[in-house]
């Protein structure tokens, strides 16, 4: 594990390195100067990373790691967990679906501007049979009714969970702020939508 953090911190010294000689040998250069911190962002998460599974390995629980991440330890185990399938066996893929964000986003768009046919025809069998247009449609009608006017969503966020990803963005009514929870299979299809009180 040690071999694994020295690595992690040789790269992400070597990114930084870049990212100040690049200010000096280019400047005007932004979007180059972006790219580079953007890269050195993720060799600093993979620092963490490390030392995540490090701590873990010497016994650190989730609620430690997440208090020192100053997150839940759900998030935490979430971002840095390693989950099992406990079907097979092996390691779970805790990639979210590519593109998802974008999904979730236009999934709100359309509830908000009453295209409730673009959102049932993403519906997988399952949720089809247990959620018709009208009854999505009386769905939305009531929580305006409850809220008023749509004002807009937040930023898409994503977590895999095993063999589905799910998506939480946070939604403003006039009078009300709502948690959008949707579900999306590998097909891209909506296996769960629910849109509770309160942002989360």
């Amino acid at each position: 594990m040690q071999d694994v953090l020295t690595e992690a911190v040789r790269t992400l010294r070597a990114h930084t390195d870049a990212l100040l000689a690049a200010r000096v040998l280019t400047s005007g250069d932004q979007v180059g100067s972006i790219r580079r911190a953007v890269s050195l962002q993720a060799a600093a998460d993979d620092v963490v990373r490390a030392v995540v599974q490090q701590a873990r390995e010497e016994g650190a629980t989730w609620q430690v790691v997440g208090a020192a991440l100053g997150v839940s330890r759900q998030a935490a185990f979430q971002r840095y967990g390693r989950p099992t399938d406990p079907r097979t066996g092996e390691p779970m893929d805790t990639t979210p679906l590519d593109g998802v964000a974008e999904l979730a986003a236009s999934v709100i768009e359309d509830l908000a501007t009453g295209r409730w046919s673009r959102v049932t025809d993403q519906f997988d069998p399952t949720m089809r049979d247990g959620l018709s247009e009208d009854a999505l449609a009386a769905a939305w009608a009531q929580i305006v009714g409850l809220s008023g006017a749509y004002e807009g969503h937040g930023e898409p966020t994503a977590v895999r969970a095993g063999d589905v990803t799910i998506t939480t963005t946070a939604l403003a009514l006039e009078a009300g702020d709502y948690t959008v929870r949707t579900t999306f299979r590998d097909d891209r299809t909506i296996a769960g939508l629910h849109i509770l009180e309160g942002q989360s």
